[in-house]
């Protein structure tokens, strides 16, 4: 990323990101015949910044924050950042639905589930969930009332009908949170139910009933994988991305999303660790003293004492890089300072941007804690081995 500065404080800043500085500096500082439409920044431009980073990912999150000092709330537009789509639970309504916007609110942040690829990704979601519930549907402030005519879903007994006490309170609210439960867990908890009834079935022999449960399964498992990982309670969202680093080969980026902020890039150093470089045309391994020790070839006695202190070995540089992983992401964590509501925006509308391309050209790894909320540290270890792999290729 880089940045033209002119002669005058009010002199707006060029900013732009680039893999060939030399070569977009040339285009636009240096008068050319080849470019005669070119930016005539020759004579404004006083002063360059220029930083190198690892990954887009990284260029993106820098430009932004460059942005959004110095032109606020409009380097949202700049960036052509707009706000995600969430599911929202209603839930502190009497009678609880859900919606879709674009606009959560902060105080209910967990009944806010995404951000989904788009609203109408978030939509056809929402929609495909409800089926499997008897929620309402309708936005009406329901009061309900024996003399109310219904609407077209509680005729098809799709909906439990609240407007007309087709049903009692208590069932209508056990209704609604089996739906928020559904939500939070991305339909897991409505799976494991199933999954245990379908099995009970089974043991009583009742086959028909075990084969209409595993149907129930099937289009559970449908609307689940509408629902992407990066689906959370907005106030459970957490995540580790794992970037190639800026200069050096034996690191890798690290970033966390907590609390609706991007922090990092932290450096994480792979000294110790196996990782294969494929360009040397075999099963060589780019790797630093700790992470491949050699046996000697003896017999008896000695190779059993060898075997030991090699996987003695082994154990100890595990150990030794899980425990620079949890100071990595402890040394994340300790940045307290709250977001914005331009960084809480700008940040997410990042991450979904980043996230929702197509695997092939999404560079880079993403994890998420496990639902203790912890960090999958061997798993995080297992991708930073391969994000480095993949900068020993390029490089």
């Amino acid at each position: 990323m880089f940045a033209l500065y002119g002669a005058e404080a009010k002199d707006e800043p060029y900013i732009g990101r680039t893999p060939n500085l030399r070569g977009r500096l040339e285009r636009l500082l240096l008068p050319s015949p080849k470019h005669p439409k070119r930016l005539q920044l020759a004579g404004r431009v006083r002063r360059i910044e220029w930083k190198l980073t690892g990954s887009e990912f990284e260029s993106l999150l820098l430009q932004f924050n460059t942005l959004e000092e110095i032109y606020g709330t409009k380097c949202l537009e700049r960036m052509h950042l707009k706000a995600p789509a969430f599911v929202r639970f209603l839930g502190s309504n009497r009678f609880p639905r859900i919606v879709v916007t674009n606009k959560p609110s902060q105080r209910e942040a967990e009944w806010a589930y995404g951000p989904f690829a788009s609203r109408a990704a978030a939509e056809r979601y929402a929609e495909e969930a409800l089926k499997l519930f008897l929620l309402r549907r309708c936005t009406d402030d329901l009061n309900p009332d024996p003399s109310h005519p219904g609407c077209v879903y509680s005729e098809m007994k799709m909906c439990l009908a609240p407007c007309y006490k087709g049903c009692t309170d208590e069932r209508y609210t056990e209704e609604a949170a089996a739906v928020q439960e559904f939500l939070a867990t991305r339909g897991e908890s409505r799976l494991v139910q199933l999954r245990r009834q379908r099995e009970q079935a089974s043991e009583t022999l009742d086959f028909e009933m075990a084969a209409a449960i595993h149907a129930e399964v099937q289009k559970v498992e449908s609307v689940q994988a509408l629902a992407p990982e990066l689906v959370r309670p907005m106030s459970q969202s957490r995540a580790v991305i794992v970037q190639t680093a800026a200069e050096h080969l034996d690191e890798v980026a690290v970033f966390l999303y907590e609390c609706g902020k991007l922090r990092g890039p932290a450096a994480f150093s792979t000294m110790g660790m196996r990782i294969q470089n494929d360009q040397s045309g075999s099963s060589s391994l780019f790797a630093q003293p700790m992470a491949l020790e050699p046996v000697p070839e003896e017999t008896g006695v000695r190779d059993q004492a060898s075997g030991a202190e090699s996987a003695a070995q082994r154990k100890a540089a595990r150990t030794m890089l899980e425990a620079r992983m949890d100071s990595v992401l402890a040394g994340l964590e300790a940045d307290a300072e709250a977001p914005t509501a331009t960084q809480r925006l700008g940040h997410l509308a990042l991450l979904k941007r980043w996230y929702y391309r197509p695997e092939a050209k999404r560079p880079g790894e993403i994890f998420f804690p496990n639902p203790e909320g912890e960090w999958p540290v061997k798993a995080l270890l297992r991708g930073v081995g391969r994000v480095a792999a993949s900068s020993l290729r390029q490089g």
